[in-house]
């Protein structure tokens, strides 16, 4: 029982990082666990390793919901930002996982991931990012290694034309500034923060207001972040922790109306990802 509670855990991980949802994420495990527990005592006893079955049934089901995912999206009121995660998010017991899992996590990293095709998609997390050989992947997906090898291969490509340079400075560090500069309303510093390409992508998923299109461009994107305080008042905006990286939580009269993930690259703000949508904030509420 204990490994198999171990194997919920890390299924949850891989699950997450597959469909951007974690309520979908829990779903998928706890479908894929039913599976499990449907088999007879002779079918379960006949596996040689019940982890490696699970994560094989709960990639299938991710596969097979990636496949209807973009006619999901093109009905989705505004842009679609995969839900993001209070706290640590590791998913992992192992210390030797923890650089490449913690990457894998960021908000940046998983929309990266969004770009790709399901089967690229699930090559690269399954290869890549826990470890599988591409025999199982190719189990999974239903096609050869060597398939399978290029599938990864061109995910992998996706990441590294858009992974952002390391900060010059901590990563904290900017998105403070950022918010002590909105806070003063302060559109010259924050332009001097802002990348001059910076981005704005908000999702409010027609339950809250919310931009319907990317803002671009440093001084645009300063003005906007001034011009929120007008829109949303009695605003109090907090420091935190966003899928494993520094971002900033909206709340107002106690309860939590935004969650604020950034991309820094270099000493600057590359890209701003603001979840508005209430179905996707309900974790911090309970934070």
């Amino acid at each position: 029982m204990t490994d198999l509670l171990h194997e919920r855990r890390q299924l949850t991980g891989l699950a997450y990082r597959l469909l951007g949802s974690l309520s979908d994420a829990e779903d998928v495990v706890q479908e894929a666990y039913g599976r499990w527990y449907a088999l007879t005592g002779p079918q379960r006893d006949a596996i040689a390793s019940p982890g490696a079955w699970l994560t094989t049934v709960a990639s299938r089901i991710c596969l097979d919901q990636l496949g209807s995912a973009r006619v999901r999206r093109e009905r989705y009121v505004g842009e679609w930002i995969p839900e993001p995660l209070p706290g640590e998010t590791g998913w992992s017991t192992d210390p030797a996982d923890r650089v490449t899992l913690d990457e894998s996590i960021t908000m940046a990293f998983l929309v990266v991931l969004e770009s790709m095709t399901p089967a690229e998609r699930v090559a690269f997390v399954l290869h890549d990012v826990f470890g599988y050989p591409f025999a199982e992947v190719g189990a999974v997906l239903g096609r050869s290694s060597a398939a399978c090898r290029q599938l990864a291969g061109s995910a992998r490509r996706r990441v590294r034309a858009v992974r952002a340079p390391a900060p010059a400075r901590g990563s904290a560090e900017v998105v403070r500034a950022f918010k002590l500069a909105r806070e003063a309303g302060d559109v010259q510093g924050l332009v001097g923060i802002l990348d001059p390409g910076a981005t704005v992508v908000a999702d409010g998923g027609g339950l809250a207001r919310a931009l319907r299109h990317p803002i671009e461009g440093a001084e645009r994107v300063a003005r906007y972040a001034v011009d929120l305080t007008g829109r949303i008042p009695a605003l109090a905006i907090e420091e935190t922790t966003v899928n494993g990286q520094p971002g900033l939580a909206a709340w107002r009269d106690g309860a939590i109306v935004a969650v604020m993930a950034f991309e820094v690259a270099g000493a600057s703000i590359r890209r701003i990802w603001a979840v508005r949508n209430p179905e996707k904030l309900r974790r911090w509420q309970a934070a």
